[in-house]
């Protein structure tokens, strides 16, 4: 078996909405359909039992390596913890090789996963050993080690559940929330908003002190020490016991309470000297310790912690009891489960020694001891919920120690004998302020029952219930995408809007381009969404994008299928169909929000089919309105764009307005077919996002699709008296809307320049020509740069077999070189010619030829 081309789809796919690795699976003869499926079923499930069905209900297919290995790389990760549901395997049109996609919640854990999963195949193939154990405890540590902490991953749950678009921007705990301008950030349990003064505030714990006390807010007396001796004086002008920590420390690191010994001193002041080069010691408050968490104005939960301990039974030694306790499944390394295992160090040993005991002592049942005075949960401590016990004048000297120091969100340590009377009732007092404090003890607390705190962040980072998106466009079909994403985000600048566009010519945001090339992959769409200056964001999404990654988001507002047709790129990537080519398309329609809006071409049979798994609304448009599709809807009462006496109608219900074709100057006053269905499809789309229609209307006007603007699509220029369009269409349907356009402009001769792409298939590059050979007079034929895996003269031959028989082609030449091939026709050109350039370097070919024209007549080129 092996096992090739693996892809993570990282958003919503040709096979699913959720996240997955997509492997090509090569099976031999043997591996295809073993000579005993049920023994090797029984071999595989002896191996790993919880592989779980592998005969699912209603398949007729017989059981391949390819189907074992989705289900193994599936049920691997369910074992191990991971919430992961969905796989499939289909089978190509080549024997033997399939596509195998299984969803994962880390995509680190899913690859992994792929590959125990396909050791398992093996092994139960060849009747080897297998170790299900060690394999899961593999994939069980990689997903603690790469997702989210429990703070972090509380945040983005709440998020989620609040509609809200998450995307995790470092391997760590920095995660973006929102699109563009409304998008916020947090690190951990810390967000945008918190200033670096404040973090470094917090940091300072003599500083804060001297905040909080300038604040009347209760604190204990300390001061910061240069070394041990200095420790030891500060204790005795104090008076014991005191506490030991790092002065600008977090989570409890190196912090040692109630040393009342110059031995514990000593052992206190070094593991606080390996946090911080600065020690303080302070005043040890006598009581509980109590962590409250203050988000924004409000105290939102509160614990009370209590140090690692364990009870003595009479039988067995501290360390057992220890390792005993630490058994329990909740326990783990760090900070990924809901407790920390309790460590022996030399402050567990310091403690043990202050109660008389050592390690290998037995206290009598019943004991506490206690390993270390900290009672971060960090150190193996527990913790119990009492945010129900919190006094209002207790919480409000939390909340007032936060906004102190400036945190929004803040961890805010106090010792006292309770929280249900105030502090100085007490002799209570805070002693420290935490910034990203951890929420660990508040979501799955020891005791008492956990705190939505992850949605109290997300309260306060979006107090206006907002779910952080901006408005995004997804236009997609095998036509007309460039224009109509131009069209679209042109409309969106003239409501105002600071548009984030991708298309093949690049990413633009505001106007601006930055960056080049073919961007219409969800990369590209990413980095828009990124963007802060981004209001709004309209993506020209491609097929190739969509087969390697998915789409960028996991949902849009508006989803635009300008058409599918004949198809392009047909054969590639196993697509290879024209219905294939629509179940990929309509994944853009599938995830439309509820709320939103699929505009589609109803002209089209197989997109207008897409309206069936739409969420949200469908707007119809179609240059006919008296079309099944069209009349239909509009007779329900929903949205429509067609043609009628000369202006694009809009109509819903009662409702029309019309725009009238003479002010779309891309349409040449309806003329040119093609832009006529641009321009509805963008109408359609400014609708669905409520834009005026006095906008829509002025964003037609003024839209121009010359060659700066709309590079390579219908680009129209005078040449000593001759009309020349540059396009970059490169499928039939292309070439036939471009030959109807042409068609329907005056000339005394037209002549037409192409070339083929060889990745596509022969029937496609011969009918171009077949197509050109009924509407053009002269063709020049010329090889482009990369012939992708043609032979040389291979595409040109097949040109030729399209114009054999052709009904108006007369001459045909055949010439070497784009640039060469522009520049024969351009020098044959006479007044009142027409000649359409089909060219394959957009930029480049466009420069060439606009610089040509400027040679031969400057005035027309600067016009």
């Amino acid at each position: 078996m092996e096992i090739s081309r693996i892809r993570a789809l990282r958003g919503p796919n040709l096979w699913s909405r959720h996240t997955a690795i997509e492997a090509l699976v090569t099976c031999d003869d043997a591996e295809r359909l073993p000579a005993d499926p049920a023994a090797f079923e029984a071999r595989l499930r002896a191996r790993f039992p919880g592989i779980g069905t592998l005969q699912p209900i209603g398949r007729r297919e017989p059981m391949s390596m390819a189907h074992a290995l989705a289900l193994s790389a599936l049920a691997l990760q369910a074992q191990a913890g991971c919430p992961v549901s969905f796989s499939r395997t289909s089978q190509t049109v080549d024997s033997g090789v399939f596509q195998v996609v299984v969803q994962y919640s880390e995509e680190a854990v899913g690859r992994l996963a792929l590959e125990l999963g396909a050791g398992l195949c093996e092994a139960a193939l060849h009747d080897a050993p297998y170790d299900a154990e060690a394999a899961l405890a593999r994939l069980r540590e990689l997903d603690e080690d790469v997702r989210l902490g429990p703070s972090t991953g509380a945040i983005v749950d709440a998020a989620v559940a609040r509609g809200i678009p998450c995307r995790r921007l470092t391997e760590g705990s920095l995660v973006q929330f929102g699109w563009g301008s409304r998008q916020r950030r947090i690190q951990a349990a810390e967000i945008d908003r918190t200033g670096a003064i404040a973090e470094t505030i917090a940091q300072d714990k003599e500083l804060t002190k001297q905040l909080l006390e300038a604040a009347g807010v209760p604190v204990p007396r300390g001061r910061p020490v240069h070394d041990l001796d200095d420790a030891w004086k500060a204790m005795r002008e104090i008076g014991q016991p005191v506490v030991v920590k790092p002065q600008d420390g977090n989570q409890g690191k190196g912090v040692t309470v109630n040393v009342d010994t110059r031995e514990h001193l000593d052992i206190a002041y070094r593991a606080a000297a390996e946090i911080s080069d600065d020690v303080m010691v302070e005043r040890f408050i006598p009581g509980h310790d109590f962590r409250l968490l203050v988000v924004g104005k409000h105290l939102v939960a509160a614990a009370r912690r209590e140090p690692p301990h364990v009870i003595g039974d009479g039988v067995h030694t501290v360390r057992e009891l220890v390792d005993l306790v630490n058994t329990d499944p909740r326990r783990g390394d760090g900070h990924a489960t809901s407790l920390t295992r309790i460590r022996f160090d030399e402050i567990a040993l310091a403690r043990l020694a202050a109660q008389g005991y050592d390690a290998a002592s037995v206290p009598p049942a019943g004991t506490r001891v206690v390993l270390r005075n900290n009672a971060n949960l960090s150190t193996g401590g527990t913790a119990t919920d009492v945010t129900d016990d919190v006094h209002p004048m207790v919480a409000a000297r939390a909340v007032e120690a936060a906004r102190m120091v400036g945190l929004d969100i803040c961890g805010v340590d106090v010792v006292c004998e309770s929280v249900l009377r105030p502090l100085e009732d007490q002799g209570g007092g805070i002693v420290e302020v935490n910034a990203a404090p951890g929420l660990r003890m508040h979501l799955t607390p020891s005791f008492g029952r956990g705190r939505p705190v992850g949605e109290a962040v997300i309260a306060e980072m979006y107090p206006d219930g907002g779910d952080g998106r901006i408005p995004v466009v997804a236009v997609t079909g095998t036509n007309g995408k460039t224009t109509t994403v131009r069209l679209i985000a042109h409309l969106l600048e003239g409501d105002g809007k600071r548009v984030g566009m991708t298309n093949t010519d690049g990413v633009y945001v505001a106007g601006e381009r930055i960056d080049t090339g073919d961007c219409s992959g969800p990369r590209s769409a990413r980095n828009v969404l990124m963007h802060p200056d981004v209001d709004a964001a309209v993506f020209e999404t491609a097929r190739g994008g969509l087969l390697r990654e998915g789409l960028a988001f996991d949902r849009c507002q508006v989803a635009v299928v300008t058409n599918i047709g004949q198809g392009d790129h047909l054969g590639l990537n196993y697509i290879t169909t024209v219905e294939d080519l629509a179940v990929l398309k309509r994944v853009v329609v599938q995830n439309v929000a509820p709320d939103g809006m699929a505009v589609l071409n109803a002209a089209d049979p197989i997109v207008a089919r897409m309206a069936e798994g739409c969420p949200g609304a469908v707007t119809f448009f179609a240059v006919d309105c008296s079309g099944p599709v069209m009349a239909g809807h509009r007779a329900r009462g929903r949205r429509v764009v067609y043609v009628d006496r000369g202006a694009i109608v809009a109509a819903e219900g009662k409702f029309e307005h019309r725009l009238p074709l003479a002010g779309v100057p891309i349409t040449r006053s309806g003329t040119i077919g093609f832009q006529v269905e641009n321009a509805m499809a963008a109408v359609g789309a400014g609708w669905a996002l409520g834009l005026p229609w006095s906008i829509i209307e002025a964003g037609l006007a003024s839209f121009v699709n010359d060659a700066g603007k709309v590079p390579g699509r219908f680009n129209v220029m005078n040449h000593r008296g001759a009309t020349v369009i540059a396009d970059y269409g490169h499928n039939p349907d292309a070439i036939l809307a471009l030959a109807r356009a042409v068609e329907a402009m005056p000339a005394q001769r037209r002549s037409v320049v192409i070339s083929g792409a060889g990745d596509r298939r022969d029937e496609d590059i011969r009918q171009q020509t077949e197509i050109l050979g009924q509407v053009f007079d002269d063709v020049i034929l010329y090889q482009d740069q990369c012939q992708r895996g043609r032979a040389d003269g291979e595409v040109l031959a097949l040109l030729r077999q399209g114009l054999e028989g052709a009904a108006r082609t007369r001459s045909v030449q055949e010439v070497h070189g784009e640039f060469l091939a522009i520049d024969v026709a351009l020098e044959a050109l006479r007044p009142g010619d027409l000649c359409l350039i089909l060219i394959d370097q957009v930029e480049e070919a466009l420069e060439h030829i606009t610089a040509r024209i400027a040679t031969h007549n400057p005035v027309a080129a600067a016009a």
